[in-house]
């Protein structure tokens, strides 16, 4: 009983302070929301936590050693959270698994462009070699519909890879170790020039 007569009290009190100065109270509210605000861009603009994502946190920055120790859907899911972060991004759904004809994370941004990112989370010595080049490319536009495609992982590419990428009409995006890193650590994202 004690504690409901001090809650209405202080609101008591709260609605007076209100009444009396409502121009310094509504500048104090906008700048607790404004702040609220920052927080939650800051933040990636998603709540965190844990959950279907295999326990992954939205806007929580990776090194490249934390990526290589995900399972293949904890890195699927934080390569859509890392998407996330972009304010440029309308939606980032993990769609991997068997049988995913080379999609892991369709990205779609708020001008309307669609994304298609094939994930490998591989150890520093095995590198994305030329079939996984030749398999984006063969369904990213035309299964997938999607405007542009990357391929990130937390090794590196062959040459070969590099080369047959070089080749094609419409080069894919490769995101190596190194790239990912920088993209983790707050840089642009890859899908901008």
């Amino acid at each position: 009983m004690g504690q409901v007569a001090v809650g209405a009290g202080a609101f008591i009190g709260v609605v007076a302070v209100v009444r009396a100065h409502p121009v310094v109270c509504g500048f104090l509210a906008a700048l607790v929301l404004g702040g609220v605000v920052v927080v939650h861009r800051l933040r990636g603009g998603r709540p965190g936590g844990t959950g279907a994502d295999g326990g992954v946190r939205a806007g929580f920055t990776h090194s490249i050693a934390a990526y290589q120790h995900m399972s293949g859907s904890q890195f699927e899911h934080a390569i859509a959270d890392l998407a996330r972060r972009d304010p440029g991004v309308r939606m980032a759904t993990v769609s991997g698994g068997a049988n995913d004809r080379a999609l892991d994370v369709l990205v779609q941004l708020t001008d309307g462009r669609r994304i298609a990112i094939q994930c490998k989370r591989f150890a520093a010595g095995n590198r994305v070699g030329a079939p996984v080049v030749y398999a984006v490319n063969g369904t990213y536009r035309a299964y997938h519909r999607c405007d542009t495609a990357l391929i990130v992982t937390t090794s590196d590419f062959t040459q070969d890879a590099r080369r047959a990428n070089a080749e094609l009409d419409q080069p894919l995006r490769l995101v190596d170790g190194r790239a990912l890193g920088r993209w983790s650590a707050g840089g642009r994202p890859p899908w901008y020039p």
